[in-house]
């Protein structure tokens, strides 16, 4: 019997990554009509430290 894959060593769904690429677009374009503002800073620079940890786990294919 497989054992279950855990989260780390689960491949991400291609809706996954679609689905953070779109997140990081519309915090791009919000910080564009709004301006800077450290809260939305702060949520651009997670949303592309995951998805820089999604790239590596599944070895760039996003």
């Amino acid at each position: 019997m497989p054992e279950p894959q855990n989260e780390s060593t689960r491949p991400a769904s291609p809706d996954t990554a679609e689905h953070v690429a779109d997140a990081h677009r519309l915090l791009q374009t919000l910080r564009t009509r709004i301006g800077e503002h450290p809260e939305l800073g702060e949520a651009i620079t997670k949303l592309e430290m995951a998805l820089n940890t999604l790239a590596v786990k599944t070895g760039g294919m996003l």
